[in-house]
């Protein structure tokens, strides 16, 4: 599909999102957090995402996420790029959050909010234009939430908030159909908007790319398959990217009903975390699941660092 917005070489790539490790009595682990960041920059991926989703980011209090964001901020920023989540319960709370990062928030390469559920057009244009007098400079991403979680904006809507408010240049769209959803906005969208990135786990992304999308912000058990398919993509390898999708899709369906707990099983099989600890509610991988999850592991096995090899 072509279009007339043009992608951001910036954040431009594989984004996934970092989990949160927690030691067992449940505060934050800050050494793994650090391991996870040197394996996505090991990886090869473009950049990467904190806190989101997949970090548990509501189980997080302001002042954690103050210090553990800051930690991914100085062990990624001068290698890699880093989107920082700036969703919280309130304005008010993302204001003091922003302030609370102080400088170190320079470093980052977006900040992305999540769209509120419950407010029309233009009380979201309110709240995102108040969001952006708190950032320091650094461009926006909205990301747009389906419902329960969030309103799941038409494209519509999408574009209307990205007319008024242009310091918004990137969307994650995770409302479904994202694909058509990603086509209808890249056609409409002002030329503030510099790119489109899917989420939703990486579940879509065959069907995001090929629509135009400028990244991907999936969970972070697969780094490296998800670049060995951007790679692919961008060489126009359609075949190549097709296969790799297909060899990954069973861990995904797995990380679609487990989510924190596939993900902390995988990375700390891999010796990546020191425990599977979870704040978040949530399934619990049990036995019988784990042997399904070693076995798809050992089909992607030629795709992956080996254990040995991550520092």
């Amino acid at each position: 599909m072509s279009s007339h917005v043009e992608t951001d070489a910036g954040l431009n790539g594989v984004f996934p999102v970092l989990p949160t490790p927690f030691h067992n009595n449940g505060t934050p682990d800050p050494e793994s957090l650090a391991r996870l960041v040197q394996y996505l920059i090991q990886s090869g991926v473009q950049g990467m995402t904190y806190p989101g989703v997949a970090s548990e980011v509501g189980e997080l209090s302001i002042e954690e996420r103050v210090v553990l964001t800051q930690l991914v901020l100085d062990k990624a920023g001068h290698h890699r790029k880093v989107v920082v989540g700036g969703s919280t319960k309130s304005l008010e709370d993302t204001k003091r959050l922003l302030s609370a990062l102080g400088p170190s928030l320079q470093k980052a390469s977006a900040i992305m909010v999540a769209a509120p559920a419950g407010m029309d057009t233009a009380a979201l244009i309110a709240f995102f234009s108040e969001v952006s007098g708190n950032t320091q400079g650094v461009p926006l991403m909205l990301q747009n939430l389906p419902a329960p979680a969030g309103p799941g904006l038409s494209a519509n809507v999408l574009v209307e908030i990205l007319n008024a408010v242009p310091s918004i240049h990137y969307v994650k769209e995770e409302a479904l159909p994202s694909g058509q959803r990603l086509t209808q906005v890249l056609a409409k969208a002002p030329s503030s908007l510099k790119g489109v990135l899917g989420g939703a786990g990486g579940r879509y992304i065959t069907d995001e790319l090929r629509r135009g999308a400028c990244g991907t912000m999936p969970a972070i058990e697969l780094a490296e398959v998800h670049v060995a398919l951007w790679k692919a993509h961008e060489n126009k390898n359609t075949a190549l990217v097709n296969e790799l999708f297909t060899r990954m899709l069973p861990v995904l369906n797995i990380q679609a009903i487990f989510r924190w707990s596939l993900t902390k099983y995988v990375i700390h099989s891999r010796g990546l975390i020191s425990c599977t600890k979870q704040r978040a509610s949530g399934p619990l991988i049990d036995e019988l699941d784990a042997q399904d999850v070693d076995a798809f592991l050992v089909n992607l096995r030629d795709l992956l660092i080996p254990d040995a090899q991550l520092k």
